[in-house]
């Protein structure tokens, strides 16, 4: 329940991400995080705003169907936390770089090697474990950015793609100038 707020033009819901917040949590405990181009759009990557949410969680598919806010499920690669919500998304925006909507190619690496730059070693570390479970191509990505950021590859990242393979993201070395040291086209 809520109580609208008054204002010159009548009663105020509440805001989108309020109606969508009960459905994050269970039993006090996160369990899921919007992602998708919510998540984009309120990160500053895109303009576009989604007619439906994305609701990320590893264990519970969640739905919501409420007058205008329309979510549906997607399958997180691991257990969402609180601690680790924000490093999944940042995951999620390496994962879905190439189908952000109207998103430029170098404000979006730029806005990502000012997120991983802001990381503490710890969060470093920890959103290399996580991205061991995503795709190969986002931990191409997360080690070509991160090769920029501290000059170095890192060995775990490295070790856990396939040599041969390339994956292709439209980035020439102008945009990132590691991405050939990670196969990445």
């Amino acid at each position: 329940f809520y109580k609208p707020k008054k204002s010159v033009f009548g009663e105020l819901r509440p805001r989108e991400t309020e109606i969508i917040k009960p459905y994050l949590y269970e039993q006090g405990k996160r369990i899921a995080y919007i992602t998708g181009t919510a998540l984009y759009n309120n990160m500053g990557l895109t303009t576009q705003v989604p007619k439906t949410v994305k609701i990320a969680s590893r264990n519970k598919r969640i739905y919501i169907n409420s007058g205008s806010i329309k979510a549906k499920p997607v399958k997180s690669y691991v257990d969402v936390t609180e601690e680790n919500y924000s490093l999944l998304e940042i995951l999620d925006v390496l994962k879905d770089f190439t189908k952000i909507p109207d998103m430029d190619k170098k404000s979006g690496i730029r806005f990502l090697q000012n997120k991983l730059n802001g990381l503490s070693e710890k969060e470093t570390n920890m959103l290399i474990k996580y991205a061991l479970k995503y795709p190969p191509r986002v931990r191409a990505f997360l080690g070509a950015i991160l090769n920029v950021i501290s000059g170095q590859e890192n060995s775990n990242l490295k070790q856990s793609l396939n040599p041969l393979t390339t994956y292709s993201l439209n980035l020439n070395e102008d945009i990132l100038t590691t991405a050939p040291n990670w196969n990445i086209k």
